[in-house]
């Protein structure tokens, strides 16, 4: 790709003069400006332009003092500036384009189109493009339709477009030979970051929040540098007020519909007006603090890996899960809290973690991944006529008999291994008893809805051999209402319009009564 020139998924465009070919709108909406003309446009450009060999700022400077400390950009280092056209993104432009000549940088600016706000996106294109060549920078533009992508792959739209668009910087950084891209997260992102995280569970790693700089999510070879993380929304927005850059506003950072805008425009007014007016001071002290201790911890646990001079039973537990957590995630598989304390209190006890694979821990602290065949589905089955009272049968090596109770009401009679009562009504005279089936669900007693068989025998830390031999009990309409070893189905338990009863009791052979839990 020659500099120069505009990346289209279809095409290649020009840029020397800021103009694409496609559809032309009359009108453009700055942030600070409204240019009405193509005309006017370049003229906006063309002052731009002139403005950038004078004066050096007190922000600059401070910009210049932080990437010189911490981002450690040398002299001459190719850039690729990610710019949206929003005011952040566009003070990181004009920025570096101001500190480049002091430093001889090499900057190439790069915009996604994620294509989810159709004419407002594509003008957000153009006054990256048009503000590129006004300074003489090289860019290139790339899109995707993340509506699209989010619904074939699951995702949130905000996460689809976050992966999208590191997919096409890291893409081009490379095409590039860049190693370096700059992005334009400030220090309100990270407070908002920082409460996303809180509210989804994260760890201190998660709730240190981004770092000045860090490896591309999508190549690891890919430096992402953050030049203007400890500055302030409001110190960006002066910046660009003093110096009229151009921007635009993108109007769905207003919608409700996504949480961060819910944590930026309701939580955070809300905590700083009636709880705590320094909220966004105090969170970034505390992100630091939890920041330099997971960072420790994480040390000792790759220190200990090198050399481990400790038992891993006798480690601090926040040393555990480091080890643990990084072990998992080596192995491609997601490090849930879950799974690391199974891990970390069972030894040598497999969890399954799909269908196909397990993982254990040894004595040692060690991690395993274990491949595991094919399940082989039981597919004998039963029907039983109820009707038939009392009755008993004996099935794959349980021994089963059932009988009718009159009592009415939902009283239980205590509980009891082996026994348990349903809703005789509720189950019908015609049942089917079998083996675990692919797509089982059940809905046990005191949930709201059907869950995955298979997620319940995880979740319960029944193994795979076991759960191929367990016995499941279905109405003549196919409803499970009753697992061997699990509590009952809650369309099934007894009720206070319960007029009959099924008195419901089972053995293994050899293994005793099995206990049912409530």
């Amino acid at each position: 790709m020659m500099p120069g020139f505009i990346r289209h998924p279809t095409r290649f465009v020009a840029c020397s003069h800021g103009r694409r070919s496609g559809p032309s709108y009359p009108i453009l909406e700055f942030g600070l400006n409204r240019v009405e003309t193509r005309g006017e446009a370049r003229g906006l450009a063309e002052s731009v332009k002139k403005k950038h060999p004078v004066r050096v700022s007190n922000f600059l400077k401070r910009l210049e003092q932080d990437i010189q400390a911490i981002c450690r950009l040398p002299r001459g280092r190719k850039i690729l500036a990610a710019v949206s056209g929003g005011v952040d993104s566009m003070v990181l432009l004009h920025a570096l384009a101001t500190l480049a000549e002091g430093r001889r940088w090499k900057i190439t600016v790069a915009h996604f189109n994620h294509r989810v706000r159709g004419r407002s996106s594509d003008a957000d294109e153009r006054l990256v493009l048009k503000t590129a060549a006004a300074l003489k920078l090289p860019a290139i533009a790339g899109g995707a339709d993340v509506n699209s992508f989010a619904r074939a792959s699951g995702l949130s739209l905000e996460m689809a477009a976050r992966q999208l668009r590191h997919e096409f910087l890291a893409r081009t950084a490379r095409d590039l030979k860049i190693s370096t891209v700059a992005l334009a997260h400030h220090a309100d992102d990270q407070v908002e970051l920082f409460f996303l995280r809180l509210l989804r569970g994260a760890g201190g790693d998660g709730l240190a929040g981004m770092k000045l700089s860090s490896p591309s999510p999508a190549d690891r070879r890919i430096q992402l540098v953050r030049p203007l993380l400890d500055f302030s929304k409001t110190q960006l927005n002066e910046f660009a007020r003093k110096e009229k850059i151009p921007f635009r506003e993108d109007a769905s950072n207003q919608s409700s519909d996504f949480l961060r805008n819910r944590i930026r425009n309701e939580l955070l007014p809300l905590l700083q007006n009636k709880y705590q007016p320094g909220i966004t001071a105090s969170v970034l002290r505390l992100m630091e603090i939890v920041g330099a201790e997971a960072e420790a911890v994480g040390n000792v646990a790759a220190e200990w890996r090198q050399r481990p001079r400790t038992a891993f039973q006798d480690l601090p537990v926040a040393v555990q899960r480091r080890i643990l957590r990084s072990q998992l995630s080596a192995l491609g598989v997601a490090p849930d809290f879950d799974r690391i304390e199974f891990l970390r209190r069972s030894a040598g006890v497999p969890i399954s973690i799909s269908p196909e694979r397990s993982v254990s821990r040894n004595a040692a602290g060690t991690v395993d991944l274990k491949q595991i065949s094919p399940i082989e589905f039981n597919r004998r089955n039963r029907v039983l006529d109820l009707a038939v009272e009392p009755g008993t049968v004996f099935f794959d090596g349980v021994a089963l008999s059932w009988g009718f109770d009159a009592t009415r009401g939902s009283k239980r009679s205590p509980a009891a291994g082996g026994r348990e009562t349903f809703d005789a009504d509720r189950v019908g005279d015609r049942i089917t008893l079998r083996h675990w089936q692919p797509g089982d669900r059940f809905q046990p007693s005191g949930l709201k809805s059907h869950v995955k068989l298979q997620d319940l025998f995880i979740n319960s830390k029944i193994s795979l051999g076991q759960r191929r031999s367990r016995l499941v009990a279905a109405t003549a309409e196919g409803l499970i209402f009753w697992v061997e070893g699990l509590r009952i189905s809650e369309g099934f338990k007894l009720t206070p319009s319960t007029v009959r009863r099924l008195v419901w009791r089972w053995k293994r052979d050899g293994a005793g009564s099995l206990m049912s839990s409530e």
